[in-house]
This record gives C-alpha cells, structure tokens and sequence, in this order.
C-alpha cells in the first residue's frame, strides 16, 4: 500500500509546474502574493482555472460552465489581481518585472496558482477522487519494478 500511495502521490506531484529557477525577485513576489491571498480568494483562484481548464474540448461535454459563469470569475479575478499588484505587492512586481519580464510575473502567479490548486486539493474529497485510480494499479508489476 506504501509503494501505491508513494506512486500516487508522485504521479499527483508531477502535475504541477516547477518553478525553482526563478529569480529571486520572481520568489519575492509569488511570496507576496500568495501571503496576499486568504483561503476564500484561493479558491475563487482554483475556480477560476477550473473554468478556464473546462473549456478545453476533451472537458467541455463534461462541463456545465456558461459564460455568465466565465465571466463573473474573469471579472473577480481581474480585480483581485489588480489588487495585487497595485495595492499588495506593487514593490515586488515592480523588481521582478525589471529584472525577470514577462517571466517573472509568469513564474510567481504559477506559484499562486499552485497555491490555489493547494487549497482546492485539501479537502479530502478531492484527494480520495484524484487518488482513486490506484485501486486499478497492478501491485505485482509495482513490486517486481521496485525490488
């Protein structure tokens, strides 16, 4: 059970992006940011890529999202992230801009949106549906790799 929980998680962890070669102006802001956030606009954050992800076409047949929907998320989010960056943490997006472009400000809001996705995967629910393809792993294949 160890090995599937260890495979699963790997496998859960290599989903997301890794963001250790930003700057460290890049590192500042995500700090910012993310210290800027509480638990309710994380979750409006996680929402707001779920919608976005929802209208790809493999998702789509399964997605009841109107663009009332995609609207009023893109409408908070565009606040909230004006708020960041004017209000919250203008000093921080200010240096990672000069120093790092477009690129930094990439590398901090995948940050936030790792965050984001953090919070949404917390509640156990997600976990236990995200995890349950394990029960159609093959153990014997997993211990004969891993011997």
């Amino acid at each position: 059970m160890k090995k599937i929980l260890l495979t699963t998680s790997l496998f859960i962890t290599s989903l997301l992006p890794s963001y250790a070669s930003a700057s460290e102006e890049a590192q500042q802001l995500a700090v910012c940011l993310t210290d800027s956030l509480n638990g309710k606009e994380r979750k409006n954050l996680a929402k707001w890529i779920y919608l976005g992800m929802s209208t790809h076409s493999i998702i789509k047949p399964f997605a009841n999202v109107t663009e009332q929907d995609m609207d009023d998320t893109n409408r908070y989010v565009g606040a909230l992230v004006t708020r960041l960056l004017t209000e919250d943490c203008p000093k921080q997006a200010k240096a990672a801009i000069e120093v790092g472009g477009q690129g930094a400000m990439e590398n901090a809001f995948g940050i936030v949106g790792e965050v984001a996705m953090q919070e949404l995967m917390a509640e156990p629910s997600v976990g236990n549906a995200l995890g349950a393809f394990d029960k159609y792993l093959d153990q014997d294949k997993f211990d004969k790799a891993f011997q």
